[in-house]
């Protein structure tokens, strides 16, 4: 008997896919900052990625949120910015006859322009390090009715308002402390450019070589570091331990692969640098708050199929 293949890949959305009757912008009226408002069910709610970041407030009902390899639930309030090609997917769960008429306010603008423009004027480089933490996802809490406020200012106004209003709601994220990044792990930047060239070295022995078995003793006596001062290195630079860092990572990969690929779950364990099923497990709970085999049974919810 033939089974259909198992959908793995998100889509990516292009500029001609972007109709005005589905909600978004016509391209002759908007510069930098596109506005979009829409309800559900909607063909813009599917697994898909694109070229922008997207600043995603959630109005109305509950469900699956799923931004790279995060699943998590959502309600009215969830906000979320997402960096360039990040997928993602909400799936609402509580949708009433006849759907709802508004679920997400949506805020789009590209990378280039703000990095380019940061060159030459000083003060829009306070915008690269929100930037920067974008492309694992940021999810914010308690700032709806801020949010709110920021997206129908910024949506009724055109040309160099819109900007300034857009600045204004990106210097208050910037700023906000009550937030978390959706992905496990994150490089948070080092001191000075020789201990960012040793730590980038680190991590890229860490991601390319993941079956292997690497120690944070061997690491250290090959920067002629103590143990203890390497320590305090990586966490510094990474925010995490060494051994929390490399499960994070590890269990990242087979996350992907649960994602994209049917290959067995011990087979994906081995191959990620665990030794056991047990300790896989176990950290892949403590780390994503449910088993591989949970995790394989939600990712298809990604495409907002009923399964």
């Amino acid at each position: 008997m033939s089974t259909k293949p198992r959908q793995t890949k998100p889509e990516l959305e292009h500029d001609y896919s972007r109709p005005t009757e589905l909600g978004y912008e016509a391209p002759d009226e908007v510069g930098l900052i596109r506005c979009l408002s829409h309800g559900f069910p909607t063909p813009l709610a599917r697994w898909h990625y694109h070229d922008e970041y997207e600043l995603h407030l959630i109005t109305a009902t509950t469900g699956k949120a799923f931004v790279g390899d995060w699943i998590g639930q959502f309600q009215p309030g969830h906000l979320v910015l997402t960096g360039p090609r990040l997928p993602h997917n909400w799936v609402s769960v509580d949708v009433p006859e006849g759907g709802v008429p508004q679920r997400d306010l949506v805020i789009q603008f590209r990378h280039e322009p703000i990095e380019q423009g940061s060159q030459q004027i000083p003060e829009l480089r306070e915008l690269l390090p929100l930037l920067e933490r974008a492309r694992h996802g940021i999810e914010f809490f308690s700032l709806q009715q801020q949010a709110t406020e920021h997206w129908q200012r910024i949506k009724g106004l055109q040309g160099l308002a819109r900007f300034a209003a857009f600045c204004e709601f990106m210097v208050e994220l910037g700023r906000c402390t009550d937030f978390r990044l959706l992905s496990s792990a994150r490089l948070q930047g080092e001191d000075n450019d020789a201990q960012l060239d040793q730590i980038n070295a680190i991590l890229m022995r860490i991601t390319e070589r993941l079956s292997e078995p690497v120690s944070a003793t061997e690491l250290a006596a090959e920067l002629d570091m103590s143990e203890s001062r390497f320590s305090r290195f990586f966490r510094r630079a990474t925010g995490n331990t060494f051994t929390d860092f490399v499960n994070h990572v590890r269990v990242n990969r087979a996350c992907q692969l649960l994602m994209e690929s049917d290959r067995f779950i011990t087979h994906i364990a081995y191959e990620v640098g665990f030794n056991n099923m047990a300790n896989f497990n176990r950290r892949f709970l403590d780390i994503k708050g449910m088993t591989p085999s949970e995790y394989r049974r939600q990712v298809d919810k990604r495409f907002g199929l009923k399964t």
